[in-house]
């Protein structure tokens, strides 16, 4: 800063050449003495040393110069006052810069120092030099503190003997204020410890003893191209007007402006700010989060997590992204690849493809499709020397060689370069898929990734995708995902939410709207609570499909307080190997309950809750439908539930623990519940009457259990006499099995209630 340049202020005093009456020989103030009428100065015009000059006989003790004109004090403005004097003849005094401090309305400032540091004069001819400093500022290297003054009368005083001759040449007034800026704005500047700014050069080292010597001040990072070719840490604050340049396997950690802003300012390039900022997150403990302030990071390819860091392959300490948003720009980066290539499987090797072809070709967390293989299957590693590949889950149907697709779409932030990640956070963050990208891709390997109060918009093919174990207790907590298919019908999309391989998901009071299915879930321990899906279209007698599609026969999950619209649970076991049942459990561990299902503009053959076997022999063991409100809007449906036989039936012979109670149902055909109570009434005698459960269990299951049977009214024989025989009960009666037998010990006719079950609950 200077305020002559800046400001255009003049701050030299004129020189004696312009009269000795602007020259004062007592304070400098308004009607003071001046050497234009004391007689003890006189100009010289011409002298060997001075251009021109003010010779003065000391007469006083004190003998004062001071410039009648008013020099401005300035805030944070420091001035040098430089007088230049010799000894010409007589005794010899001492000189020192001084000066009349004013107030506003002309009142001195009282209790500040008025002079300088004296220097003696000890020879004739001699030019010694005095100055002092001036400033409101009680600063090292400041003479003259005078804070509160508004200007100042500056001069000389020679001290010492009278009777002698000096001369002073014009006095100057210089703006010193750069020489404190270093102290005033603390900065340092790297510049100052041998840093070039050529990009060539590698700045690490200056960067280091810069951050070293600022001990509380700011670095200062000037214009330029700054080369850091090793790792640094800088520990103080730090302000950019260069760009750092620096690869990514060293790092650049900034302890005291930690988030995006800083980073983007650094690199001056919004993905490589973000990837800096990301490695520099999982690099240093004193932050667990980077803040993107509120910014959009543009991007003009996936970015891959783990090559933001090339040293780390695991990651497993808790750490968080927040706050911005990231957008794919147009371009090819974001093509899926899709490579077809020949490839065996056994089922006694599950989860493993041998024998590929063009192995090299097929990236890790590639999407596999082809006869026999299950919806949301990945390939979780590549072995090239081996020629085969890991799968994320068995294919059901695959048995042999065939010719497989794999197809591996791009996401904004690819996580599958790890070999294992965990205790993730993304939040508050919109991905903004635009249709050209995907949203999240996870690690193959790795536990509670966490997604929370995030926007997943418009993502190309896929939200969130597990293409392993990565997704072991992941949550998705109040995030909203709109797919890019909200124009297309049904039975046209391709877009999935998200995906889960492992256990324990818990996905909480999120929003979604209009994929082919919300989610794909493998494992088991899935808690699914206040969440709101809805697939529908604008078509008449729409196709609809799964909104949550349940790979696991035995999930041991909980479906409770949901709004399912426009789609159904559909519950499978595709992801089986040898999909016929076995050894392993068969359809149960379910629990839905307290959730809203609501349809509307469908055929009357849709369903809210599908069972789809992969392989015959199984049952229902242990499933519970409680509570739930099954409505359709503009028009009705048969049933709420189905099994979808495509593969293989249900056998009802064998269901156990089966609750389908407490529901209600709008505009629904046929109302189910297990158990069922129903009435009979039997309009002529017999012994044996035949009671048909017809659609009222659940599925058209079995009337396997008669639970009770109650008279409503009198049971009469031929002759009308009241009969007060007990009946006996037949379960799995006719053709359908659905039918029940209560025989009594004569013919006789009435009406029951009666309970009946089409499960067992021993």
């Amino acid at each position: 800063m200077n305020k002559a340049i800046t400001d255009g202020i003049v701050f030299d005093p004129l020189p004696f050449s312009a009269g000795l009456a602007l020259w004062s020989s007592t304070d400098g103030t308004p009607g003071s003495d001046s050497y234009a009428a004391s007689g003890s100065g006189v100009f010289v015009a011409a002298d060997q040393d001075f251009a021109g000059c003010l010779e003065l006989l000391k007469i006083d003790p004190t003998q004062r110069v001071r410039y009648k004109g008013e020099t401005p004090i300035i805030p944070g403005c420091y001035l040098q006052i430089t007088a230049r004097v010799k000894a010409v003849a007589g005794a010899m005094p001492a000189v020192r810069i001084a000066g009349w401090p004013g107030e506003g309305g002309g009142v001195e400032l009282a209790g500040v120092t008025t002079f300088g540091v004296a220097r003696q004069l000890t020879s004739y001819g001699q030019v010694v030099e005095v100055s002092a400093i001036v400033a409101t500022a009680d600063r090292g290297g400041v003479d003259l503190v005078w804070t509160g003054a508004e200007y100042g009368h500056f001069g000389i005083d020679l001290t010492g003997p009278t009777g002698g001759v000096v001369r002073l040449d014009d006095i100057t007034i210089t703006d010193v204020t750069g020489a404190f800026t270093r102290d005033l704005v603390s900065m340092v500047d790297v510049r100052d410890y041998g840093a070039k700014g050529d990009g060539v050069t590698d700045d690490s080292a200056a960067f280091n003893a810069a951050d070293a010597a600022a001990n509380g001040r700011t670095v200062m990072v000037p214009a330029g191209n700054y080369l850091l070719a090793n790792s640094v840490t800088i520990d103080n604050r730090i302000q950019f007007e260069g760009r750092i340049v620096q690869a990514p396997e060293h790092r650049f950690i900034l302890q005291q402006d930690y988030n995006y802003d800083t980073y983007f300012k650094a690199f001056q390039d919004e993905e490589v700010a973000f990837k800096k900022a990301y490695q520099a997150l999982i690099n240093f403990a004193d932050h667990d989060s980077l803040d993107l302030c509120g910014r959009r990071v543009l991007l003009t390819e996936p970015v891959d997590m783990q090559a933001a860091d090339p040293s780390r392959t695991r990651f497993e300490t808790r750490r968080v992204i927040r706050n911005g948003q990231f957008q794919p720009a147009d371009g090819a980066a974001w093509d899926t690849v899709e490579v077809s290539s020949q490839a065996t499987y056994s089922a006694s090797d599950d989860k493993r493809l041998t024998n590929v072809v063009n192995i090299a070709s097929i990236p890790v967390g590639s999407l596999v499709q082809g006869n026999g293989v299950g919806r949301e299957i990945y390939v979780t590693s590549v072995n090239e020397a081996a020629q085969s590949l890991e799968l994320s889950l068995p294919l059901f149907d695959a048995e042999g060689t065939q010719v497989f697709t794999f197809s591996r779409f791009q996401y904004m932030l690819d996580f599958s370069g790890y070999e294992k990640f965990s205790q993730f956070i993304l939040d508050d963050i919109e991905f903004q898929g635009r249709g050209v990208a995907s949203g999240i891709m996870l690690a193959p390997d790795g536990f509670t990734f966490h997604v929370r109060d995030c926007f997943i918009n418009r993502p190309k093919d896929r939200g969130i995708t597990s293409p392993g174990r990565g997704c072991q207790g992941m949550m998705i907590d109040r995030c909203q995902l709109i797919s890019d298919e909200q124009a297309v019908p049904v039975a046209n999309r391709v877009s999935i939410g998200f995906n889960a391989n492992a256990n324990d998901v818990k996905i909480r009071d999120n929003r979604t709207s209009k994929f082919k299915h919300f989610c794909v879930l493998a494992g088991s321990g899935n808690l699914m609570t206040g969440n709101h899906w809805f697939h529908g279209d604008d078509e008449v007698n729409g196709v609809r499909m799964g909104g949550i599609v349940l790979t696991l026969p035995n999930p041991k999950s909980i479906f409770t307080g949901n709004y399912c619209d426009n789609n159904f649970i559909e519950w499978t076991n595709e992801h089986d190997a040898t999909p016929a049942f076995g050894t392993q459990f068969s359809f149960g561990g379910l629990t839905i309950t307290g959730n809203m299902f609501t349809t509307n503009d469908v055929a009357d053959w849709f369903n809210f809750i599908v069972i789809k076997p992969y392989g015959p022999g199984h049952f229902i063991n242990g499933f519970a439908v409680i509570g739930n409100v099954f409505r359709s809007l503009n028009g009705r449906i048969d049933r709420v539930e189905h099994v979808d036989t495509t593969f293989a039936d249900l056998d009802y012979g064998r269901t156990r623990s089966f609750v389908f109670t407490g529901n209600t149902f709008h505009n629904v055909n046929e109302p189910v519940s297990n158990p069922a109570v129903l009435t009979h009434t039997q309009a002529t005698e017999a012994t044996t009457w035949v009671m048909e459960t017809d659609t009222a269990l659940p599925f058209a299951g079995r009337a396997l259990t008669v639970e009770s049977v109650m008279p409503d009214g009198a049971i009469t024989n031929a002759g009308n006499t009241r009969v007060h025989d007990l009946p006996w009960a037949e379960g799995e009666q006719g053709s359908s099995l659905r039918d029940v037998h209560l025989n009594w010990g004569q013919a006789v006719k009435g009406q029951v209630r009666y309970s009946v079950r089409m499960d067992q609950t021993d």
